[in-house]
């Protein structure tokens, strides 16, 4: 189990209410609700600030609905008043509008509307919008009043604790919802923050004072993974760093021999094995490599990838089913889960590590369902049920292992959605289970250095932000390395 200060924990709808009914037993009523609308005015005012400027004399309009979450919109409108910014509250279900907020609001001077027939003439002009519509417990997408106000919006939105129409446990969009420029989440991140980062823009959190458990849904913090990243020590030699076994590529796809053998490299292995009908294409890029005619001939490894590449033939299946009788961790992936579908008694009778890198459409050939929209609760399932670790891919990655807390990296863009990108990451999650760490730790510490040398491939290129190929991603991965070890040491 990892250590609380090695991740960042989110917390579903449930999780949070008990805890807030907790904190309501100590703190005077009312309490928290003000400490989470002033920090979503702080939020408010430094946007004003760094957008326009300025903060008095700007205007900001609140969509209010029902319940706490308008509530914090609107006693948030107070304190933005006391700052000299005007405040126009539209309520879109005035007779339940929160009643001491509203109150509030109007003593402070701000301006309340109730008639949204017309939905631009009811925003009015402001530079800022405060989506305070629903909270952690809305379910489904916008209603179309709600809809209508939030399409006619043509500044930037800073949303109260989630998105409007996105579910806060799964990150779900099933219909009209709110897109953020900046989320204030109140107490504790929510599942949605990571699961549905292009709608929730930047993260702020509001310290409330709630008492959280240990978390079910958990982010590696940066600094974490490279503090633990395996690197040479005074005593280490090539065998001590890991041994990669890769047996990936084909004649057809000779270059995911090159990629998944690379990332095995970069990512520090001390040695890779390959095996396969790439070696010559592999050789030729990448010298180091030290290719076997099998696999029963490649020597010792520590940890064997198959997959990307390989053919899903009948001498691929069997090649796939020696390593799987090995006592050793195997990462599968690519072509080594279409015959998995095929065929899952390979790996569910086995006992040593084995982690399973789908993505969605995979996924869905493995289970025979897709994933969404609760991709945190079948990613679980599918751990439990096979009895293996289960990297889901995505923007927002999701690990699960039998009876653990399933870890989550939000990418912060879709830069590795590229052909062949997950070819490298097969092979650095590779070497890490070759050096010894945890299946779930690497997968997460695999896909946190994927997505970061995606990111900084894409920004070394002209235009800043340029779509990439895998070859530069991995190119980057050993800087990506580097830069969280930069983290650890800070």
């Amino acid at each position: 189990m990892m250590h609380a200060s090695e991740v960042r924990g989110y917390y579903t709808a449930d999780e949070v209410r008990t805890a807030e009914a907790e904190l309501f037993t100590r703190v005077a009523a009312g309490m928290p609700m003000r400490r989470a609308a002033h920090g979503l005015a702080d939020t408010v005012a430094a946007e004003l600030r760094d957008r326009t400027g300025g903060v008095t004399g700007r205007a900001v309009t609140l969509l209010v609905g029902s319940g706490d979450n308008g509530g914090d919109a609107l006693w948030a409108g107070s304190f933005l008043r006391r700052r000299g910014v005007a405040v126009l509250a539209v309520l879109l279900s005035p007779e339940r509008a929160h009643a001491q907020g509203l109150a509030a609001l109007r003593k402070a001077g701000g301006r309340v509307r109730t008639d949204i027939g017309d939905p631009e003439q009811a925003l009015g002009d402001p530079d800022l919008v405060v989506d305070g519509i629903v909270g952690i417990s809305g379910r489904g997408p916008l209603r179309p009043d709600a809809a209508k106000l939030v399409s006619a919006v043509r500044v930037p939105i800073v949303a109260a604790d989630l998105p409007s129409g996105v579910d806060s446990d799964t990150g779900a969009v099933e219909g009209p919802a709110v897109r953020a420029e900046v989320t204030v989440a109140f107490g504790a991140y929510k599942p949605v923050h990571a699961l549905a980062a292009p709608h929730c823009g930047r993260i702020d959190l509001v310290p409330i004072g709630l008492q959280l458990p240990e978390p079910n849904l958990a982010a590696l913090r940066p600094e974490s993974i490279g503090a633990a990243w395996p690197v040479p020590e005074a005593s280490d030699d090539k065998y001590s760093q890991g041994v990669t076994g890769v047996c990936a590529g084909s004649a057809t796809y000779p270059g995911a021999a090159v990629l998944c053998t690379g990332g095995a490299i970069a990512a520090t292995s001390g040695m890779v094995r390959y095996v396969g009908s790439g070696a010559a294409e592999v050789l030729t890029h990448l010298p180091e490599v030290i290719a076997s005619p099998s696999i029963s001939k490649t020597g010792r490894v520590q940890a064997w990838v198959f997959g990307p590449g390989a053919g899903t033939d009948s001498a691929a299946r069997d090649r796939l089913a020696e390593i799987l009788a090995t006592d050793l961790p195997v990462v599968v992936d690519a072509d080594g889960l279409t015959l998995l579908s095929a065929d899952p008694g390979l790996v569910t009778a086995r006992t040593a590590p084995t982690v399973l890198t789908p993505h969605a459409g995979e996924f869905a050939r493995l289970t025979g369902s897709d994933p969404a929209p609760d991709r945190v609760a079948a990613v679980r399932e599918l751990a439990e049920s096979w009895q293996v670790t289960v990297l889901l891919k995505g923007r927002a990655t999701l690990i699960a292992a039998p009876g653990r807390p399933v870890l989550v990296n939000e990418a912060g863009g879709s830069w590795a959605a590229t052909a062949g990108s997950g070819d490298i990451l097969s092979g650095v999650l590779g070497a890490l289970l070759a050096a010894g760490r945890d299946p779930a730790w690497s997968a997460a510490a695999a896909a946190r250095v994927h997505a970061l040398a995606a990111n900084l491939a894409a920004h070394d290129r002209a235009p800043s932000g340029t779509p990439i190929s895998a070859s530069p991603l991995l190119g980057h991965i050993r800087e990506a390395i580097g830069t969280l070890r930069t983290f650890a040491a800070t």
